[in-house]
């Protein structure tokens, strides 16, 4: 069943340039916001140490987080995990104190706060390891990108590969600029929907470059701008039924999912927003900047042998 029936073809590229402009001044916003305020990095960037804890009953978050804060640990990250009575902090590193030394410290803080608990695991993170995961995970990001541009000209036309790793890069950036501006802290669960969002981007950008080569094929029309419409028009419905299904469940991830995966719902659910708008608009708009053109797409033909010799007469 069709979401959506239309009688007429969309005019998508004619609202190109405004498209283009928005998609600039965000990306600018995005730097000015990565050179000003920097990313809110998660403890598996910085390093640190982490704390699994148990409660005998239900934990009450506010009065954990309070008693650490009022007691030297202000940067506490508090989060339940498995169940209401199990609870994971997050401390910064801090120099010449060992995992187990802070473990201990914040052991006494909550039974001084009348919490009865147990340490279940603790887990550090050193500084060199952090910087290591943050250049891998630059590193991952960046060679996904160049093969995809590969793939691309090689399965399409080189216009196509540039407009898709542009949407690509778009995306990557409105999704991390998101976190820097809000200042939410930015993990390998962040880091990991980040890709996620690089292969949902890429994939519907691939059904529309697809639909843009076969009616450039097959439409009898010498107008670009009109064929990509067409092609844009007829994309539509099941554009929007990806994206409406793929939203509702990470609705239900964001509000349901708790604080664990909460970062890692936030960046899909922008990046899947984010990615519909850009395959229409960005991938599009930049193959058609470039000239994409039907003589770029339609096959060479191939004379047979002795093709010249059936014609004589």
């Amino acid at each position: 069943m069709q979401l959506l029936k239309l009688n007429e073809t969309l005019k998508f590229m004619s609202l190109r340039k405004i498209a283009m402009t928005i998609s600039t001044l965000l990306i600018l916003a995005s730097f000015v916001s990565f050179f000003t305020k920097g990313m809110n990095f998660g403890l598996d960037f910085t390093g640190g140490t982490t704390v699994e804890v148990g409660f005998e009953q239900a934990a009450d978050l506010k009065v954990v987080r309070s008693a650490l804060h009022e007691n030297g640990f202000p940067d506490a990250q508090v989060q339940l995990f498995g169940s209401s009575k199990d609870v994971k902090i997050r401390l910064e590193p801090r120099e010449g104190e060992k995992a187990d030394m802070i473990s201990n410290q914040v052991l006494d803080i909550l039974e001084q706060a009348g919490q009865q608990v147990e340490i279940r695991s603790i887990e550090f993170v050193g500084p060199s390891v952090g910087e290591d995961l943050k250049e891998q995970g630059g590193l991952a990001m960046l060679t996904a990108l160049i093969c995809i541009l590969l793939y691309v000209a090689l399965r399409f036309e080189w216009r196509f590969a540039i407009g898709a790793v542009a949407a690509l890069a778009h995306d990557v950036l409105l999704t991390v600029g998101l976190f820097s501006i809000l200042g939410l802290p930015f993990d390998l669960t962040v880091l990991a929907a980040v890709l996620a969002v690089i292969g949902y981007s890429l994939n519907d950008t691939i059904v529309v470059s697809d639909r843009i080569r076969e009616n450039f094929r097959k439409i009898r029309i010498d107008d670009t701008i009109e064929i990509v419409d067409i092609s844009l028009t007829q994309t539509l419905n099941r554009t929007l039924v990806t994206s409406i299904t793929t939203i509702l469940v990470l609705v239900a991830l964001f509000v349901w999912g708790g604080e664990t995966i909460h970062g890692f719902a936030t960046a899909l659910l922008f990046g899947v927003f984010i990615g519909t708008y850009s395959s229409v608009y960005v991938a599009s708009s930049v193959a058609v900047m470039m000239g994409i053109s039907k003589e770029d797409l339609i096959p060479e033909e191939v004379e047979k042998e002795g093709a010249e010799f059936d014609n004589m007469p």
